[in-house]
């Protein structure tokens, strides 16, 4: 990630905590809520990671996806099944002759590469999970604050209707008492 993407992230980050801290303390402040609003918080974090990978960490990260999947599982199967059949075919002038030697040392070889790369490229996943857990928490919170602001003006609504309806019902009322004695009036 660049070193200007960096301090606008990091400003942003400072921002929402900041607009956070006074959402949190007077949920009455439309400034601030338009602020919240105005920054936007989610990212596609995978685009940014994945960017600044070197060569290695992408070979890396291929080497580990192929090496998790069936299709190696099969070749890595019908490769040792091979090597297998043909020295004991072979007996006598077989390159690796029945204890299969060279086959576990070979066999020792791939384990000792492919579990560094398994684990450089698990730790970049993890990485990758960080940072998308922190800008999920960051989306929740900005939806929590916005939610409950929400909540306490729609509280405001329904107070403010109810005060309507009350003026309402007591209008009706004091219509049909005055259409009432109005009446009376004219039929004495």
């Amino acid at each position: 990630m660049s070193q200007e993407k960096r301090r606008e992230k990091l400003s942003k980050r400072q921002i929402m905590k900041e607009v956070l801290v006074k959402v949190d303390q007077d949920l009455d402040d439309e400034e601030v809520l338009h602020a919240l609003l105005d920054q936007s918080v989610s990212a596609n974090t995978d685009e940014g990671a994945t960017k600044s990978y070197t060569r290695g960490q992408r070979a890396a990260d291929n080497i580990a996806r192929f090496a998790g999947s069936w299709t190696f599982v099969s070749i890595f199967i019908a490769v040792l099944v091979a090597w297998m059949v043909l020295n004991a075919v072979l007996a006598a002038g077989a390159f690796d002759p029945y204890p299969f030697i060279l086959l576990n040392l070979v066999l020792s070889c791939v384990a000792a590469i492919q579990a560094p790369l398994i684990m450089m490229s698990q730790n970049r996943q993890e990485e990758k999970d960080r940072l998308r857990s922190e800008n999920d928490y960051e989306v929740n919170l900005k939806s929590e604050f916005v939610l409950r602001d929400l909540h306490v003006k729609m509280d405001e609504i329904l107070k403010g209707q109810k005060k309507i309806v009350a003026r309402l019902d007591a209008l009706e009322g004091g219509e049909q008492v005055g259409a009432a004695s109005a009446g009376c009036k004219k039929t004495e």
